[in-house]
């Protein structure tokens, strides 16, 4: 019983000193309110810098885009070359003199449809060439003459065609009923004449669809396509469409054209 007695003393003693014991050792001080200051100014100038050095490259960039003058350039790619006169005449078909092409640049042309023509609702089953745009063409190193694109010289051309057929019923004035669009061909071609003596024409691409139109709504479908064709001086390109009485007037819907890609 005794020596229970003296164990309880002696952990009572051992708890006092530990308790005591515990005051020898100095309490450590955090780091984080020293660091995290210095963490954030470190955050800040670098953000500071990257703002900085993002506002001198581009006004480094702006300097010196204004500083070029691509019209004294000595060299220019030649995909910039060729494609210049089309490029320019599909953003405005109704400007006159917008083709501008130097001397050294490839053949192209772009020619826009010609406005206020009429076609023959009666004959709309046979295809009937397609009268383009003489004024506000764009023809360098290319002719055009009724309704056919002219090559002066040979090579290896990228011919393309666009049409668009629109419709909506409109009651004539003399009382007549509106065609009858419910089962309609819309059908786009386009020939190669060969130079030659008493050659036929080749047919170098066709497409288009059967519509089935509704006569009470507005309607409108477009065929669009384009190849690499071999062409010779002399040559000529034209375009014929069925059902030419629905073409669409605008130029930026319906056009034709062509552009040498080399020899």
């Amino acid at each position: 019983m005794a020596a229970t007695h003296g164990e309880y003393r002696g952990y009572l003693r051992n708890t006092v000193d530990m308790e005591a014991g515990q005051h020898r050792f100095h309490p450590v001080q955090s780091s984080e309110p020293t660091y995290r200051p210095l963490l954030f100014g470190t955050l800040a100038v670098m953000g500071l810098l990257q703002v900085a050095s993002s506002v001198a490259i581009l006004l480094h960039l702006t300097g010196y885009l204004q500083e070029v003058d691509l019209s004294t350039a000595p060299h220019r790619p030649i995909e910039e070359v060729q494609t210049e006169p089309v490029l320019n005449a599909l953003r405005d078909p109704r400007k006159p003199k917008r083709c501008k092409a130097s001397k050294e640049s490839l053949p192209s042309a772009h020619l826009p449809i010609k406005t206020h023509q009429e076609y023959s609702k009666k004959g709309e089953k046979t295809a009937v060439t397609i009268d383009w745009e003489d004024v506000h063409a764009c023809c360098h190193k290319m002719d055009y003459k009724r309704g056919k694109l002219l090559v002066r010289e040979s090579g290896f051309y990228y011919v393309y065609s666009k049409t668009c057929f629109r419709y909506y019923a409109i009651t004539p004035e003399d009382g007549t009923p509106a065609v009858d669009v419910s089962n309609t061909q819309l059908i786009q071609y386009v020939y190669h004449e060969i130079n030659k003596h008493n050659s036929k024409a080749v047919l170098l691409m066709k497409a288009g669809s059967t519509m089935r139109w509704n006569n009470q709504s507005y309607n409108m479908y477009c065929a669009q396509q384009g190849r690499g064709v071999r062409l010779e001086q002399g040559d000529a390109l034209f375009v014929n469409v069925s059902n030419a009485w629905m073409l669409d007037p605008e130029g930026e819907g319906t056009y034709f054209g062509a552009i040498k890609l080399g020899n």
